[in-house]
């Protein structure tokens, strides 16, 4: 079932499981989120909802903004995100959807804005290689090299690294564990790290992977490649 709400990144910490084993997670304030849009088969095309997440004052937003969260009522938010969710069409105008809709071991993939690094060089960017320290390395230890030949082909080839703007990108970060969920405190608790800094907006969807698990109880695998998916009547016989 498709999942999504949006979030802001409160920071990482530690929880442990019932083996005492460490979980590394990142904390994630997630809603509640308001249905300000819905778009159905009929007038779009596809089914979907725009959620809008953190409460705005009136004098930031304008007209046209205004208009449009008006047409949900008396709503007005910051931060407006689509999302393609299973259970769109029986979605309302005003209804909320909280972290209560997510479970201790949903798959979700996280899109965030990366940390902005400023103008980086070559080695800081693209983990490039200095030049060396002797021998007529002249002042150019840190620069990227050679751009290409000159007559021929005339060009630098795409994809040659070089100094640039390093980070503030769009990153989302596929199938990860959700590990707790607090609906009273509004929060999630994710397994490893998300993009952006602490305070970032994040959305979160269920991830767009397909998971084959493994009958571990019969020893039955479901990659053919492997013997006991080939012969599963052996595999079986193996394990009586």
């Amino acid at each position: 079932m498709k999942k999504g709400i949006i979030g802001k990144k409160v920071g990482m910490t530690q929880i442990f499981d019932e083996a005492g084993k460490v979980i590394p997670v990142t904390v994630i304030q997630a809603g509640p989120c308001v249905v300000v849009q819905k778009k159905t088969v009929e007038n779009d095309g596809y089914d979907a909802v725009q959620l809008g997440y953190e409460d705005a004052p009136a004098r930031k937003l304008n007209k046209p903004q205004k208009g449009h969260l008006g047409k949900a009522g008396d709503i007005l938010k910051k931060y407006l995100k689509e999302f393609q969710l299973d259970d769109a069409a029986d979605k309302n105008l005003g209804d909320v959807i909280t972290v209560e809709s997510f479970e201790p071991g949903d798959k979700i993939d996280v899109t965030g804005v990366s940390k902005g690094k400023g103008y980086a060089g070559t080695i800081k960017r693209f983990n490039g290689s200095r030049g060396r320290e002797t021998h007529g390395g002249g002042p150019v230890h840190r620069h990227a090299g050679s751009m290409g030949s000159t007559t021929d082909p005339s060009r630098i080839f795409k994809g040659k690294i070089g100094a640039g703007q390093m980070g503030c990108d769009q990153v989302t970060i596929q199938n990860l564990d959700v590990v707790k969920v607090d609906p009273e405190l509004n929060l999630i608790a994710v397994r490893g790290a998300v993009p952006g800094p602490k305070g970032g907006l994040v959305l979160i969807k269920t991830t767009v992977k397909v998971h084959r698990v493994k009958n571990v109880e019969s020893g039955i695998s479901n990659n053919p490649q492997k013997a006991s998916g080939r012969n599963p009547q052996k595999a079986s016989a193996r394990n009586k």
